[in-house]
């Protein structure tokens, strides 16, 4: 394989996860599905009136919230002047904050930062205020996207910020998947779990949501905060038990005891609702592989419906994956999307990496023939398609070229992967050889979740700044076949 056909699966694994990313444009998406006729919002095939005294507020949280409301506006302006105020609130990152006319665009955490701030709580109680004191004569357009629950940080009186952020690191760096996270999330908020719709008094709610969680469960995204919660108080429970976090977050579970025993209020909305999911993981995955067939290869793509479980095991699987394309006849090209876990190393042994390059830095170490057998190599879990004739993985082959003729790369279609300047990362046959050079365990790397500094000794980090959406994780495999096999 030449140095030039090495370079060009880099690039071409690059422009197929990028045309991933565009095809879930948050701007775009919303224009899309919006329309409006003199005071009539066409949302798809819904009319929905604002009253001739009324106003449309628009309020929000996510990394996609800004371009989402950016493509409402345009939408409405494009039928001509819009004949009712249009005022509203969103919660974003601090590096997706733009201005936008008559929305307040709030930084609600730092860039990178992924957890509740006190920021957050003070832009969710603007929110709730804004539509507490709507009139049956306005609309309200809800705008949610990845990041949304930590950005709604509203929590109940009876546990402090600091508790519930406490738990919240707890549960994730014991491996707590998203819909046990949310669970949690829902039971000690004022605005989660159905509570925002809860407390609108608009005549009506339409939630758009570009989806940052497989299978697109409405009450779990962003922690569901205008659909009805269809998880309890007692399961909220049962996930700090299994993870022995009754003593991390006391105040906590003392209120989940309480209410488990307890018939809660109803929930139920008094406005008309609406949910509708404009972009999802599928959506990426199938924008991938049609750029990837463009380019002349043989795809195979997978789109996971359900959770997945550890990235190691998610990259060993790829890795072997990639090792049986080459070598046999079928694709050439594998785009698959979702999202792994990772637990945590101890505090004291942590480096600094994220979901994807950890996920990447496992294939590595497959393909090197050095991760541990012990190590689980489960495929990916979700729904294939036009995976069936790759048949199962072969063995790793644990050569000083393992990596010949292979592109493995992964990133998150956000921008973000854990708390670095990067989306993701990739390999191929010259990060195997610089890393060689190098002296590099990946291994070691691996096992102290340090990938991010493996990487960026090596030069392949994936980075592109935020994106302004969020459908979760792309990966791309591509081979250069065995002659035999072309």
């Amino acid at each position: 394989m030449t140095v030039d056909s090495s370079t060009r699966l880099v690039q071409d694994a690059t422009a197929i996860w990028r045309a991933a990313v565009e095809a879930v444009d948050s701007r775009r998406l919303v224009r899309r599905h919006v329309t409006r006729q003199g005071n009539v919002l066409l949302i798809d095939r819904h009319r929905m009136a604002v009253g001739d005294s009324g106003r449309l507020l628009v309020v929000g949280a996510g990394k996609a919230a800004v371009g989402m409301a950016e493509g409402l506006l345009e939408a409405l302006q494009e039928a001509g002047p819009v004949p009712f105020p249009i005022t509203g609130w969103l919660n974003v990152p601090d590096n997706c904050v733009r201005p936008l006319p008559g929305i307040e665009v709030h930084g609600a955490r730092p860039a990178g930062f992924n957890e509740p701030t006190a920021e957050g709580v003070k832009g969710s109680e603007a929110i709730l205020r804004l539509v507490q004191e709507a009139s049956p004569a306005d609309g309200c357009i809800c705008l949610l996207s990845g990041g949304a629950s930590a950005l709604l940080p509203a929590p109940v009186p009876e546990v402090p910020l600091e508790e519930k952020l406490q738990l919240t690191r707890y549960l994730s760096a014991q491996g707590a998947n998203i819909q046990q996270l949310n669970t949690v999330r829902k039971h000690l908020s004022r605005i989660k779990g159905g509570r925002l719709a809860a407390a609108c008094r608009a005549g009506w709610l339409v939630t758009l949501i570009i989806s940052d969680v497989l299978g697109d469960p409405l009450d779990v995204i962003g922690s569901g905060p205008t659909v009805p919660d269809s998880s309890t108080p007692a399961e909220a429970l049962a996930t700090l038990e299994q993870f022995g976090a009754a003593t991390i977050a006391p105040s906590a579970w003392r209120y989940l005891q309480r209410i488990a025993q307890q018939r809660r209020p109803s929930q139920a909305p008094t406005c008309c609702t609406l949910q509708l999911v404009i972009g999802n993981n599928a959506t990426a995955v199938e924008a991938a592989g049609e750029e990837a067939i463009r380019r002349g290869y043989h795809v195979a793509m997978v789109s996971s419906s359900t959770l997945e479980g550890p990235a190691e095991s998610v990259g060993s699987h790829l890795a072997k994956m990639a090792v049986r394309m080459r070598q046999q006849p079928g694709p050439n090209c594998l785009v698959s999307g979702g999202e792994p876990v990772v637990k945590l190393a101890p505090p004291e042994k942590r480096g600094l990496g994220g979901r994807n390059q950890q996920l990447v830095l496992a294939a590595l170490c497959q393909l090197w023939g050095i991760l541990p057998p012990e190590s689980p190599d489960s495929a990916t879990g979700g729904n294939q398609h036009n995976a069936g004739e790759l048949g199962s993985p072969a063995a790793g082959v644990p050569d000083s070229d393992s990596c010949r003729g292979i592109v493995v790369l992964s990133g998150g279609t956000d921008g973000e992967d854990g708390p670095t300047d990067a989306a993701g990362a990739w390999i191929d046959q010259r990060v195997c050889r610089k890393a060689r050079e190098l002296g590099l365990d990946p291994l070691s790397y691996l096992r102290r979740n340090d990938a991010y500094h493996f990487f960026d000794a090596v030069g392949s980090l994936l980075r592109t700044g935020p994106t302004h959406t969020n459908v979760c994780d792309v990966r791309v495999v591509l081979v250069e076949k065995n002659e035999a096999h072309i």
